[in-house]
């Protein structure tokens, strides 16, 4: 496989190389899954925060302290914010740079739960464009040196398409790069990712990088998207459940070199190894076993996806609560197995065409910012 020519990505003052960045994914790339993907990467690449919301950020919220707490070896340190109230999203921005709490800040238009969208939100929020440039002005304005970035969807749902407009205001607003998830808020993560709506933001938008987000399931996907559409750099997100080491056979794609630690198809014993280190890292970080061992159950299913487990190991590894009960359970298993023809290929959430939870009349004007205020934010962060 012959890697791409464009080796690396340039975020503001960032080299981002290879041009491989985490998606943020909520309850999922906190600092303990972040510092996996970042181990099997050699510290290569781009590691972002899951989805913290401004709101909770300026009110101090508890958990959404501990969510943007950094390890010393993260550089450069990337929050994801999400907001609808331009205020809000400019105090937050001014927090994290007067407290020196970021070194990047992505702005989060993609995400398609209703939770968000419903408050007009995530995904929503791109096709009311007056309010998409007066929250990018706020934030661009407040961040001073700090790049400011942003990950959007094509759109609402078919008939209602927003990513090129959105795309022209990002730059002229002066967004560093755009992130574009080739899917509409309607898909979720079904059906197949629009990689020629990547290609085709990249040409309305030559200005500023473009990474390209969804159906990269390994690191071939990821230099094929790049061939394809021309874009700067990808997006990973559903491709590394389960698969930390997703990052060390990127890294190895785009700079042939040493062989990666663990590889694309590692053993059982080797995947058993790294869920331990995940449970652990969990329990570090929230300072209790028992909180972190929990917190680990929902990685089980990914990480075993394939391999010959049974239905009953599977329950009692998802409903382990320590450590020590974790060891014993993986003890068990056949760690010898090789890695299953099953274990390629999507994973994570799949469902497809669902109706996208707006607000009252959101579709009614698509410039008018009516209903949506500081009373729209959410207060909670994260998963």
């Amino acid at each position: 496989m012959t890697p791409t020519p464009h080796a690396q990505l340039e975020i503001g003052p960032h080299t981002v190389q290879p041009p491989v960045v985490l998606a943020p994914m909520a309850g999922i790339t906190n600092a303990p899954f972040r510092t996996l993907c970042r181990e099997f990467s050699g510290g290569r690449g781009l590691f972002v925060s899951e989805m913290i919301t401004t709101r909770a950020l300026v009110e101090r919220d508890a958990k959404t302290m501990r969510l943007i707490h950094f390890d010393g070896t993260e550089k450069p340190r990337s929050i994801q914010l999400y907001g609808v109230d331009p205020v809000t999203v400019g105090k937050a921005v001014r927090m994290i740079v007067d407290e020196d709490l970021a070194d990047h800040i992505d702005l989060n238009f993609g995400c398609p739960v209703p939770k968000v969208t419903r408050k007009g939100g995530g995904s929503a929020l791109p096709y009311k464009r007056h309010l998409l440039r007066s929250i990018l002005r706020e934030a661009v304005a407040a961040a001073g040196p700090l790049p400011v970035t942003m990950k959007m969807r094509k759109g609402i749902d078919d008939d209602h398409i927003t990513y090129l407009d959105a795309g022209r205001i990002a730059v002229e607003e002066g967004v560093t790069a755009i992130a574009l998830h080739g899917r509409t808020a309607a898909q979720h993560y079904g059906g197949t990712a629009d990689w020629e709506a990547i290609a085709r933001l990249k040409e309305a938008v030559p200005e500023i990088p473009v990474l390209g987000n969804g159906d990269i399931w390994c690191a071939d996907d990821a230099v094929q998207m790049m061939r394809e559409t021309g874009c700067d750099g990808v997006v990973v997100g559903r491709g590394c459940l389960g698969r930390p080491w997703l990052f060390g056979d990127l890294v190895a794609a785009f700079e042939p070199g040493p062989e990666p630690p663990v590889s694309a198809r590692p053993t059982l014993k080797e995947v058993a190894a790294v869920m331990r280190r995940h449970a652990e890292l969990l329990a570090e970080w929230l300072a209790d076993e028992e909180r972190g061992v929990i917190d680990f159950r929902k990685h089980v299913a990914w990480y075993t996806k394939g391999f010959s487990v049974g239905s009953e190991m599977r329950k009692r590894l998802a409903i382990t609560s320590s450590l020590a009960e974790l060891d014993a359970l993986l003890a068990e298993l056949d760690l010898d197995q090789e890695w299953p023809p099953g274990a390629d290929g999507p994973r994570g959430r799949t469902s497809g065409r669902n109706r996208v939870v707006l607000p009252d009349g959101w579709l009614d004007d698509p410039y008018d910012r009516a209903g949506v205020g500081a009373d729209a934010e959410l207060d909670t962060s994260g998963g």
